[in-house]
């Protein structure tokens, strides 16, 4: 897998064109497992392809992957930034996730990345676990911000289809919490990260300044990204595509020296649409200027009744150069910005 993937790095040397790499994000997977041979490997062919400017690389691990040694080869190896896939800090969430590590683990982890020298992190969390109160999600938060990672990415827990978790719903051996629960926890994360100093840039993701995620802000602000292996997806700033998701046809394309690869062509009001998405996502909001400079769209001339709806309801603010969405507006952001798409 980590030889094809240094021969996808081959075949799209061209796909950001010429832009300087910035960041670097190992993730998708497990790739706390990878060797330092594997890791170098895939460094050099990085270096090889593209002309890299590097502020953030970042390293997605599982706490029980954390070592002395594993640590020790990250960082001579230029990673300067961990993800820790940490979820709860809660034994009896943890094995129902089927995670592998303890608690004490994931609190080792943390331990042992600063011990080594590491000083940006970030850890994630899922909250929305069924409960009778709010006790466990109160724990877990509390616990994470007194270690003071300097980034948080908390999610909701959701039930995928054709997952365990899907199946024992629909089985009834499951029952997610209700939508007002989960939004309660929403906030308090909101309003105890916000006390600890720590800025919501992001729906899910909370850092201090100077901490936010470079490579994903990227993502949100259309910066145009490679990604590479199977299910990878791109965006060279205009379009979109991904590769398969199966391994074997990753492999076996690659093998014939064809990249994997399948665009997605977006239209204009795709584009228009993804951009309304994504910055309302974010602490920098939506700039209509910007939409109208790129697309030609007046959006405040053509959504002028919503956008009033919306400032009244409170969910949605206008400073007269940006549209963001409220702390309220945050719970509901995939709907708010469905009612300003073209």
């Amino acid at each position: 897998m980590v030889a094809t993937i240094g021969r996808e790095i081959e075949l799209r040397k061209n796909f950001l064109q010429n832009r300087a790499v910035e960041t670097v994000y190992f993730g998708g997977g497990t790739p706390s497992l990878l060797s330092e041979k594997h890791l170098d490997f895939l460094f050099q062919k990085l270096q090889e392809s593209f002309t890299l400017a590097l502020s953030e690389v970042t390293l997605e691990a599982n706490p029980d992957d954390l070592s002395e040694e594993n640590l020790k080869i990250w960082k001579s190896l230029g990673i300067d930034r961990l993800s820790l896939g940490i979820q709860s800090f809660q034994e009896e969430v943890l094995r129902f996730y089927n995670r592998a590590h303890s608690a004490k683990e994931a609190l080792k982890a943390i331990s042992l990345g600063r011990k080594a020298g590491f000083e940006k992190f970030s850890i994630d969390l899922i909250y929305g676990f069924p409960h009778s109160d709010h006790s466990i999600w109160k724990k877990d938060l509390d616990e994470a911000l007194r270690q003071d990672p300097g980034h948080i990415s908390a999610y909701s827990l959701t039930v995928e289809p054709n997952t365990a978790l899907g199946k024992w719903t629909e089985k009834g051996r499951f029952q997610p919490a209700d939508e007002d629960f989960v939004a309660e926890q929403f906030e308090w994360l909101q309003e105890q990260s916000n006390k600890a100093g720590y800025v919501q840039y992001e729906i899910s993701n909370f850092g201090k300044p100077g901490q936010f995620a470079l490579h994903n802000t990227s993502y949100w602000r259309g910066v145009p990204y490679l990604g590479l292996g199977p299910s990878a997806h791109s965006f060279d700033g205009k379009d979109r595509g991904a590769n398969p998701s199966s391994n074997s046809g990753y492999i076996n394309s690659l093998e014939l020296n064809k990249a994997p690869f399948v665009t997605e062509v977006l239209t204009l009001d795709d584009q228009v649409n993804d951009r309304i998405l994504t910055g309302l996502r974010t602490i920098w909001g939506l700039s209509p200027a910007s939409l109208q400079e790129d697309f030609g769209l007046a959006l405040l001339d053509t959504k002028s009744a919503i956008v009033q709806k919306l400032e009244t309801q409170g969910w949605l603010i206008w400073d007269g150069k940006t549209l963001s969405l409220t702390k309220r507006g945050m719970l509901l952001a995939d709907s708010i910005a469905a009612e300003l798409f073209i």
